[in-house]
């Protein structure tokens, strides 16, 4: 990770995307980051937009709210659309492949990953979805270590959700290694 990283998960509520938030901030904070976070949704909560910025830097940080996020990681097509502007040129978008059709751009990288789908196929549920997303984020960016993670699934999760939530992230990582190389 460089020194300052903006990331914005955006989808719609019920997806996990504030837990998403959480958990990457959680996970930094742990490896001894300056962390700052937010997020915000929409007044249905779910189904309606919503989304999660965390900021995370090696130094202080002035401002807690995403300007121009290096990162955006998008789960539904609404939050790609209402996101894909705001990532800088040579950032990157991973996307929900199976639920967000992205378009070509050259000056940023877009990696798609079938989170959804793959949740469905291996748990039954849609549910970890969200997990998936930040596996593969952690596969592609190394953002914080898969034990970090892993750690504040450990904090944040309820004990019986844990053992599903780390392995969604496993798959993710798999995933994430996979679609970048």
């Amino acid at each position: 990770m460089s020194g300052f990283v903006q990331v914005r998960i955006s989808g719609f509520g019920g997806q996990g995307i504030v837990l998403a938030g959480v958990l990457i901030g959680r996970a930094g904070v742990l490896e001894g980051k300056s962390v700052a976070g937010s997020n915000s949704y929409g007044a249905q909560a779910r189904g309606s937009a919503c989304k999660a910025e965390v900021v995370l830097a090696e130094r202080m940080i002035d401002f807690p709210h995403v300007i121009t996020a290096d990162i955006l990681v998008a789960m539904s097509q609404g939050g790609y659309e209402q996101n894909k502007r705001e990532v800088k040129p040579g950032g990157l978008i991973l996307f929900d492949r199976g639920l967000v059709h992205p378009e070509a751009d050259s000056k940023i990288k877009q990696f798609g990953i079938y989170a959804t789908d793959e949740a469905l196929k291996k748990f039954k549920t849609q549910q970890p979805a969200n997990l998936v997303m930040l596996g593969a984020l952690i596969g592609i960016t190394r953002l914080v270590s898969n034990q970090s993670l892993g750690k504040a699934i450990g904090l944040e999760i309820p004990g019986r959700f844990r053992k599903i939530n780390l392995e969604a992230l496993k798959l993710g990582v798999r995933l994430g290694k996979q679609v970048h190389g």
